[in-house]
């Protein structure tokens, strides 16, 4: 297998110059669980299109940075990548403030980008009006999750008494918003809305206002810790109803600071394990085999940094290597599938759409024992088209 390049590191003056690809994101901090997932996913991909030769013979080099999910940082790194380090794109992003902050930077400098985490609408609509439009996405938007979790508490589960509890930060007021309107479209409000900091830790009182209003289910928008002190706050206090989220409810800090008050937990996903689709099977041994661990943190963000790495990567195939707006025209008119594990992806751009994930790629989620599971047997069963021939 050909090595994966990172950093700065040349290539031999008798190969051709790599295409270098710079990879931005939240690999400390809260957010790291999906950032070091999503950053994992980029790497497995970036080593198997290195193994089958790279990209019209030139090897893909990552040129990484940790943005820690603080908006200065995420400036500063923007900056660089479109300055000072001769990049052909970049890929990543995990918190949303971190993209609205810096994207900006990248439009005006004509990088192309491909988001593979982060979830407000406003980042794809922000410059969508612009002649070229430089950003790209693949994970699922926050309207789409916010309807998808509406369905699953009133359609599904018959619940109209709900209660909202969304972090303080643009993550969680946009989901919050958004959910609001998916249950405004029912005819429905919340009993009650409660909203919070990234660094609390005791919600016991806004659960007990929400279980005063005879909530029959508490909504999620938010990350982290505070996610868990819903659940064990739920536990302490003995209020026994379901808890339903955005994706970040299958982080492992989520998971594991809440322990077996987690169980139950319902949430959005792009990718499960354990399904019984082989091309996905197959990718999650690849992963284990390749990174030496007993699991992903964050499932769906490991397979959405593979999945746009596969999606940069046939870009560049079809731009012949070039990047700016020659590869933002090839993204967009894309005349092979891309394999994915979370979808087969046949022309998943336009030049008015740049979102890879519609509404009907992603699945519930539910934490049993631990870890991510189908929420419903039959998601488990569903199979990616097989793949297809090449356009020559």
């Amino acid at each position: 297998m050909l090595p994966l390049l990172l950093g700065t590191a040349q290539a031999a003056p008798s190969t051709p110059p790599p295409l270098r690809i710079g990879v931005t994101g939240a690999f400390t901090g809260n957010s790291s669980p999906m950032g070091l997932s999503m950053r994992e996913g980029i790497r497995l991909a970036t080593e198997e299109i290195n193994s089958q030769g790279g990209i019209g013979g030139r090897i893909l080099q990552l040129v990484e940075r940790d943005d820690a999910g603080q908006n200065e940082r995420g400036i500063r790194i923007a900056h660089e990548f479109t300055t000072r380090q001769k990049l052909d794109a970049v890929i990543g992003f995990v918190n949303t403030p971190v993209v609205l902050a810096s994207i900006g930077i990248y439009q005006q400098a004509r990088m192309p980008v491909m988001v593979t985490i982060a979830t407000a609408p406003e980042i794809l609509q922000r410059h969508q009006q612009a002649p070229v439009h430089y950003i790209f996405r693949v994970s699922a938007p926050d309207d789409t999750q916010a309807e998808l979790i509406v369905q699953e508490a009133v359609r599904r589960d018959g619940l109209r008494r709900v209660a909202i509890f969304a972090d303080t930060t643009p993550y969680g007021r946009n989901g919050q918003a958004q959910l609001l309107k998916a249950l405004a479209r029912r005819g429905l409000k919340p009993v009650n809305i409660e909203n919070f900091g990234q660094n609390e830790r005791d919600l016991n009182l806004a659960l007990a206002r929400s279980k005063d209003a005879g909530a029959e289910t508490l909504l999620t928008y938010g990350i982290g810790s505070p996610l868990a002190a819903i659940a064990n706050g739920m536990k302490k206090m003995g209020w026994h109803v379901p808890i339903m989220g955005s994706w970040t409810l299958s982080m492992s800090n989520f998971i594991d600071q809440a322990g077996p008050n987690a169980e139950g937990t319902r949430m959005v996903q792009t990718f499960i394990e354990n399904s019984n689709e082989i091309r996905q099977q197959a990718f999650s041994k690849r992963f284990y085999q390749r990174f030496h661990t007993k699991r992903m943190r964050s499932p769906s963000a490991v397979a959405q940094g593979y999945d746009g790495m596969l999606l940069l990567a046939q870009g560049l195939r079809e731009s012949q290597g070039e990047g700016g707006v020659k590869l933002v025209q090839a993204l967009e008119e894309l005349r092979n599938p891309v394999e994915g594990v979370i979808a087969r992806y046949e022309r998943p751009y336009s030049r008015h759409d740049h979102e890879a994930i519609d509404d009907s790629i992603p699945l519930i989620g539910i934490v049993r024992i631990g870890s991510v599971t189908f929420a419903h047997p039959q998601d488990r069963m569903r199979a990616l088209p097989k793949p297809a021939p090449a356009i020559p």
